[in-house]
């Protein structure tokens, strides 16, 4: 049950991986591109941001849920392996992991908030770097998991 758990949990976190790169790609800094010389990147780019916005909410919050149930799990099974084997930095950054998922869970209301409200300046420049916010967080969570997964994951 906890390995097809993990999988799901896994699944959601791709999912919202790609929706809030999109969207933070799609904020970033305009650049005028000449006709006829779109490319890649610039397709990527040029998605409407804010019909990401509920999708990244929910994906967020479902995937946090999904980690917290897997979290006793973790505890049990994983930590006392890492710290039986004097991985201290595994630990670590799985504590920082932990405490990114809360500050982004605060951040959700906020960012809601900006993508829903008209795009003023003020509130451009300050969906940007909020959205840039949660995109780090969710790379980097999603990078910490995978990786405490490769060292000892759920069997």
């Amino acid at each position: 049950m906890i390995v097809a758990l993990l999988i799901v949990h896994g699944l959601l976190a791709v999912a919202l991986l790609g929706a809030i790169t999109h969207q933070a790609l799609s904020v970033a800094k305009a650049v005028p591109i000449p006709a006829g010389q779109r490319n890649f990147v610039t397709k990527f780019r040029s998605v409407s941001g804010a019909s990401y916005t509920n999708a990244i909410v929910i994906l967020f919050i479902v995937t946090s849920i999904g980690g917290a149930l897997l979290y006793p799990q973790y505890r049990l099974d994983i930590r006392s392996t890492l710290e039986d084997l004097n991985l201290r930095a595994a630990n670590g950054i799985f504590e920082i992991k932990e405490h990114l998922a809360a500050i982004g869970l605060g951040l959700l209301p906020a960012y809601w908030f900006l993508w829903r409200q008209s795009s003023g300046a003020a509130h451009l420049t300050a969906r940007k770097y909020v959205t840039w916010i949660l995109a780090f967080l969710v790379w980097w969570n999603f990078l910490v998991g995978h990786i405490l997964n490769n060292i000892k994951g759920f069997t």
